[in-house]
Order: C-alpha cells, then structure tokens, then sequence
C-alpha cells in the first residue's frame, strides 16, 4: 500500500469464546479505557511470534497459538497499521482477572470478556471501537458468529 511505510505496524491477537454467544477478550486500561490487547510489532518478528509475544505482555497468556490472520485496518489518526491474528488457548479462561504488565512503565489490567454482538460502552476507546466492528463483519464472514 502507497504511504503505508509511514505508519507504525501494530497486532492484535484476538481470543474468542463461545458461551451463550460469542466473546472477545478485552481489557480496562487504567489510563486509557476499555482495549483489545495490542502493541507494537517488532523488526524481524512474524506476525504471529509479534501477537503471541504481546498477548503474554499484556494478558500473561503464554499458551495460545496463532490459528490464522484475521485481517488488516489502518488508523490515520494515528499513523499505526493493525494486524489481527486469531488465538487459540487451551483450556479455559477465568471470566476475568487482572494481569500487572511492564509495558509503559507498569500498568494492572483488567481483563474480561465481551460479547462480540454488544455494543461497546461509552468506556472503549474510539479505535478500540472501530477494531470491534471490523472484526464482528469479519468473523460474521467467516460465519463465527
């Protein structure tokens, strides 16, 4: 794509559940509103290495595998390009629990799920947002949902 070299290559790793619907894991920042775990993707990493490696920074998931590529979206505004992979965990996860990560100095996340046909709250952030309903049509077109 023509100007992309100048934004900032993202991921996005993407966990899913399934219970009376579909779920996406998502966080509250204590600074910066409701998120999808996501950072930035480092020279010489794959995308999948790049979003294993912030899923476990950010959430201390260290046991997912990357089942596939879920798409792209760019953020203008921000001048950053977001790559979203789909994770895989075995076993299941907690309905929630929080996770201290290093990442700008220290933060404690706080970790949910979120029904991906729900409208975000007034608390997602507005990108955050954007993600959400690019990755509901997506996976509505994979028929996930």
């Amino acid at each position: 794509m023509p100007g992309m070299e100048k934004f900032v290559p993202k991921v996005a790793p993407v966990v899913l559940r399934r219970r009376e619907e579909l779920e996406i894991l998502a966080f509250r920042h204590p600074r910066a509103g409701t998120q999808l775990v996501k950072g930035t993707w480092e020279y010489g990493e794959s995308g999948e290495d790049a979003s294993l490696r912030e899923l476990a920074e950010e959430s201390g998931i260290e046991n997912a595998s990357v089942v596939k590529a879920l798409g792209q979206l760019s953020f203008r505004g921000i001048r950053q390009h977001w790559h979203f992979y789909l994770c895989q965990v075995p076993g299941d996860l907690p309905d929630s629990w929080t996770f201290f990560t290093q990442d700008g100095g220290g933060h404690l996340f706080d970790f949910f799920w979120h029904g991906l046909n729900e409208p975000p709250g007034r608390g997602w952030h507005a990108d955050f947002q954007r993600a959400l309903f690019f990755l509901r049509r997506r996976l509505q077109e994979d028929e996930q949902l």
